[in-house]
């Protein structure tokens, strides 16, 4: 059976191999890809998921939406994923642009005409608030939101306590997460060890030697150094990837979750886009987030070459 799929994206070098992942699924359909700002810009983020598709031979529509957050300013991830997102390797642009309606429309548009659809967010959460906000009717209608976001009780990787996608827009992912949406947050260190892909398995997906094998490589040329020199990994951690992995096939893929009261802080200084679990039921909040703790890394690492030939 086909699955009805509408991804946002702050498309830079890890989004792109999420969606190959889901455009490159037999069994998936992608009827809207959303841009936001966050890796880059939000006109990089947009040209970048045109060119994604064009690779895959898939002729998704794509709107472009948010160019920052809602209240605090944008401070991009380009240190990371390179000038242009994708580990600067002189892509040709995309051969199409982006759709007149913008992404919040878009989006809102996509799910009332695709009821019980899966919504990927793998980016900050800016498109889907304002969605949200022009139309709360679309919180019953998604079937499933998985979100690439946040971190249990662990390290973050842009300041001590949050990950980047929550920390960039902490006010978005704050009332995203409040929204009623059904939330399964695939944190950032589900996709780091063994999850990561080693040098022989790098050298093994080289060796498929298709255009899009040696994409998923070199578009993360930039971002492996980057985790490199800051966490000391030789690994290519793949977080939005990992993501798609839970939505496109959630039963192979998990093999541990947990429901909780999971709130992100959005003011403070300190722990801004934090993503607070109550994994003891400290407050007595009901749940509102089924959060990935766990993977089968081989099965992720099986759907990532499949995706790659």
């Amino acid at each position: 059976m086909t699955v009805r799929m509408v991804i946002d994206t702050d498309t830079a070098s890890d989004d792109a191999v999420a969606l190959a992942m889901a455009l490159r699924h037999p069994d998936v359909d992608v009827v809207a890809i959303t841009t936001v700002a966050g890796n880059c810009p939000v006109e990089v983020s947009t040209r970048n998921a045109l060119y994604t598709a064009e690779l895959c031979g898939a002729d998704v529509p794509v709107y472009a939406g948010a160019a920052g957050p809602l209240v605090v300013d944008a401070q991009f991830g380009t240190w990371f994923h390179g000038e242009d997102g994708l580990g600067d390797q002189g892509y040709p642009l995309p051969t199409r642009g982006p759709e007149l309606t913008d992404a919040p429309a878009a989006l809102a548009d996509a799910i009332r005409a695709n009821p019980g659809c899966i919504l990927v967010t793998l980016g900050p959460l800016t498109n889907v608030v304002v969605a949200l906000r022009q139309a709360p009717d679309i919180v019953d209608l998604v079937g499933r939101c998985v979100v690439m976001g946040g971190t249990v009780n662990a390290v973050g990787n842009v300041t001590p306590a949050a990950e980047f996608n929550l920390w960039f827009d902490p006010h978005a992912a704050r009332a995203v997460f409040a929204s009623g949406l059904p939330i399964e947050m695939a944190p950032w260190e589900i996709c780091r060890g063994e999850a990561g892909l080693d040098g022989g398995e790098q050298e093994a997906l080289r060796s498929l030697d298709t255009p899009l094998a040696h994409f998923f490589l070199d578009c993360n040329s930039t971002a492996m150094e980057a985790a490199r020199r800051q966490s000391g990994t030789r690994r290519m951690e793949l977080p939005d990837p990992t993501a798609m992995a839970v939505a496109l096939d959630k039963h192979s893929i998990v093999t541990g979750s947990s429901q909780h009261y999971v709130e992100v802080e959005a003011d403070s200084p300190l722990t801004r886009g934090m993503s607070v679990v109550d994994s003891l039921n400290v407050t007595g909040n009901p749940p509102n987030v089924e959060v990935v703790t766990a993977i089968d890394v081989q099965r992720f690492k099986q759907m990532l070459f499949q995706a790659a030939q």
